[in-house]
């Protein structure tokens, strides 16, 4: 399913976090929290296919320290992922730990430049 962003809420708090979806053809925004052993397994394999594909942009919030846009994203548990197209559109969103093959997939179906 395809939403936007929702509210201005939800679009500011993007914005506050240095969301630029316009700069790719994919950002990936993922909340997490310190001790979160899923988060780590999901920034390195998400650092690892943003290294090989040009139009992917990620982002990294440490929840703890961004409640405020923690609570207008209705983040609930970490990691949670937001997957936003170039217009600012939500195009996919997951929370806990997605496998390796969830993650490409989701990559290949948005980000059109070549690994």
């Amino acid at each position: 399913m395809t939403t936007t962003t929702g509210s201005a809420d939800a679009t500011g708090a993007l914005a506050r976090l240095g969301v630029r979806p316009a700069e790719a053809e994919l950002t990936v925004v993922q909340f997490s929290t310190a001790f979160c052993g899923p988060c780590r397994a999901t920034r390195a394999r998400l650092q690892r296919l943003q290294a090989t594909r040009p139009g992917l942009s990620y982002v990294h919030v440490d929840a703890e320290s961004h409640l405020d846009e923690v609570r207008a994203l209705d983040v609930r548990a970490t990691p949670t992922l937001i997957w936003l197209d170039g217009a600012g559109t939500v195009v996919a969103r997951h929370t806990g730990a997605p496998q390796p093959a969830e993650l490409a997939a989701l990559v290949a179906a948005h980000v059109r430049s070549a690994p």
